[in-house]
C-alpha cells in the first residue's frame, strides 16, 4: 500500500477570494480564488478555518503559500494551502456590492418527512420566476434545532435573520432587499 497523494511542488498563489466552500458555516474546508488562469479550489487548515471565513470577505485580494498533490489514482491535482496573508490593495470599485443572500434549508428526517423536500422546490421555483436565482445561496444545513415548527428554512439578509417563512415572502423580502 502506497502514498494516495504525491506531493507535487510548493507553490504561491494571489488572487480574489470568491468565497468559501464545504462543511459548515464557520468551518469551512475550502477557499475559491480566481486566478488569471481561471478559479481553483484550496484546501484551508483546520487551525485557519474558522479565523478566515470570519475576517476575509470575497472580493478581497490574497497571496496564498501552499503546496499541491497529486492523487495517483484519479490524476487529480489537490492544492493545500498552509498559509494566507491578504494583500492589502483597494478593491475594485467595478465590482458590484456582495448583496448575495442566504437562504438555509434543513435537509434533516424529521424537517424533510413534514414538507421539506416540497418547501425546498417551491422555494426554488419562486426564485426562478421572479428573477432571484443568481442573488441567493441556498445551503442545505444540518438539524435548526426547531423541529416542531419542521420544516425550518431561515432567510438571512446582511445581519438580518427571517426563520420559518413562507416561499413567496421570501421572494418579496428580497427583492425589496436588494432594490434598498
Amino acid at each position: 500500500m502506497g502514498n494516495k497523494y504525491l506531493t507535487l511542488s510548493e507553490l504561491n498563489l494571489e488572487g480574489q477570494l470568491l468565497g468559501f466552500v464545504g462543511g459548515e458555516p464557520g468551518k469551512y474546508k475550502y477557499l475559491q480564488l480566481a486566478v488569471p488562469s481561471g478559479d481553483v479550489e484550496i484546501k484551508l487548515p483546520k487551525e485557519l478555518r474558522r479565523l478566515l471565513s470570519s475576517s476575509l470577505v470575497p472580493g478581497q485580494q490574497l497571496r496564498i503559500c501552499g503546496h499541491s498533490e497529486i492523487d495517483s489514482r484519479t490524476s487529480k491535482i489537490k492544492i493545500k494551502a498552509y498559509q494566507v496573508t491578504p494583500i492589502n490593495t483597494c478593491p475594485k470599485q467595478d465590482l458590484p456590492p456582495q448583496t448575495k443572500a442566504r437562504i438555509m434549508v434543513c435537509q434533516k428526517g424529521g424537517c424533510l418527512k413534514r414538507g421539506g423536500k416540497g418547501l425546498l422546490s417551491e422555494l426554488e421555483k419562486t426564485l426562478c420566476d421572479r428573477g432571484l436565482s443568481d442573488k441567493v445561496t441556498i445551503e442545505y444545513t444540518g438539524c435548526q434545532k426547531c423541529c416542531g415548527s419542521a420544516p425550518n428554512c431561515v432567510l438571512q439578509l446582511g445581519k438580518k435573520k427571517y426563520k420559518n417563512i413562507h416561499p413567496e415572502a421570501i421572494a418579496t423580502l428580497l427583492e425589496s432587499h436588494l432594490t434598498e
